[in-house]
C-alpha cells in the first residue's frame, strides 16, 4: 500500500475548497458546459459519493467481508434536490468527512488496506482499491468543475 494515496485522498478536500471560491450563487447554480449539471449539483454528487466511499470503507475495515450496495445517481441528482443545496456547506463536509477518514486510514496497519468487502457492481473491492476510486472519481470530476469555471470567466490561476 502506497502511504502517499493517503495525502492525496486527504488533499482532496482542499481541493474542492479552492475549486469553488470565488464562485457566486448565480455561478453555482448556472449550467456551464461542459457536461448537464451545474456546479451546485456537481459538488452535491461528489460529497454524497465521498461520504459513500468513507462508508464502505470504514464497513470493510470494522466488518468481515461486507457487502457493498451501489446506487442509482440519476435517482440522487433528482430526490435529494442536488441544484437547491448549499454548495460551500458541502465542500466543508466534504473536506471535513475526508480529514476525519484520513485520521482512520493513517493509523491502519498496512495488511488492513488488502481488506476485502464485496460489492454488488464492481465485485470484491479492497479498502485500497476504494481508496483509490475516491481519489480517482474526486480528480475526474475536477476536470469538468475547472472547465466549468472557464466557461464562466472564472480561472482559478
Amino acid at each position: 500500500m502506497d502511504r502517499n494515496l493517503i495525502d492525496l485522498y486527504e488533499d482532496g478536500g482542499r481541493k474542492l475548497v479552492k475549486a469553488i471560491d470565488g464562485l457566486t450563487e448565480a455561478d453555482r447554480v448556472s449550467f456551464p458546459v461542459p457536461g448537464t449539471w451545474s456546479i451546485n449539483q456537481l459538488v452535491a454528487h461528489l460529497t454524497d459519493c465521498d461520504l459513500v466511499f468513507s462508508d464502505r470503507m470504514k464497513r470493510v475495515i470494522a466488518e468481515e467481508k461486507p457487502t457493498l450496495t451501489g446506487f442509482d445517481e440519476s435517482k440522487w441528482v433528482e430526490g435529494l434536490h442536488y441544484q437547491s443545496q448549499s454548495a460551500p456547506d458541502l465542500v466543508a463536509l466534504f473536506d471535513l468527512n475526508r480529514r476525519v477518514m484520513t485520521n482512520v486510514l493513517r493509523l491502519l496497519p498496512p495488511e488492513a488496506f488488502a481488506r476485502t468487502g464485496t460489492h454488488t457492481d464492481k465485485g470484491v473491492q479492497t479498502v485500497e482499491d476504494i481508496l483509490r476510486y475516491a481519489v480517482n472519481h474526486l480528480d475526474h470530476h475536477l476536470k469538468f468543475l475547472y472547465a466549468k469555471r472557464e466557461a464562466l470567466g472564472k480561472l482559478m490561476w
